[in-house]
């Protein structure tokens, strides 16, 4: 750990000056950050503490390495992506990018202690407390949003009309931050390419 003393204190600095960054970022249903968010927020500081970063992309890998640049010292963090993940509506190389973009914005939030999200699981009361309710105003005829099935889930990552993808957001709510991030992920595409 001596070795990397200089960049710890560097980047407890930045961690103490970074905002939560998801506040200002939309979604549909949900708030985060999207990466250029990210960077925007991140690089001025990192800058200030004599930090910086690159993310390195081999085979199905990413390599996040955070650095001082005055001493030399690095931490680093590596995470594959999937390659067998389908996405009706984007070919082969919009899936990869796509996941590429998605694991950089997580890799380096993870890295540097970034707040990129809303966290509903950091509330322990969220998912007990929501589950039994839902059954009983169901049964009252009220039209609160019920929970997505992960059939429900995997029809809805096949629609290619982003209508019908809002709609899931209007109906549902997600146990899972990732379900609920990937289909913000086919949406956002969905709905760029047909404007």
């Amino acid at each position: 750990m001596e070795k990397t003393i200089k960049l710890f204190t560097a980047l407890a600095a930045f961690q103490q000056e970074v905002p939560v960054i998801f506040e200002s970022s939309t979604g549909y249903g949900y708030k985060y950050a999207d990466l250029k968010q990210i960077l925007n927020t991140i690089n001025p500081i990192m800058k200030k503490h004599k930090l910086g970063f690159t993310q390195l992309l081999n085979d199905n890998k990413i390599t996040t390495v955070v650095f001082h640049t005055l001493s030399g010292e690095s931490i680093q963090s590596e995470v594959t992506i999937p390659s067998d993940v389908v996405l009706k509506g984007m070919n082969k190389y919009q899936i990869v990018g796509s996941g590429i973009t998605y694991y950089r914005r997580y890799s380096l939030s993870a890295i540097l202690g970034l707040i990129t999200d809303a966290d509903n699981d950091a509330n322990p009361n969220s998912k007990p407390e929501a589950k039994a309710p839902v059954k009983q105003k169901e049964k009252k005829g009220n039209t609160s949003k019920k929970w997505i099935t992960k059939e429900q889930f995997e029809a809805a990552k096949k629609c290619t009309d982003s209508k019908l993808i809002e709609n899931v957001f209007a109906k549902f709510q997600f146990r899972e931050i990732e379900q609920q991030e990937e289909l913000q992920e086919i949406y956002n595409y969905l709905k760029s390419n047909n404007n």
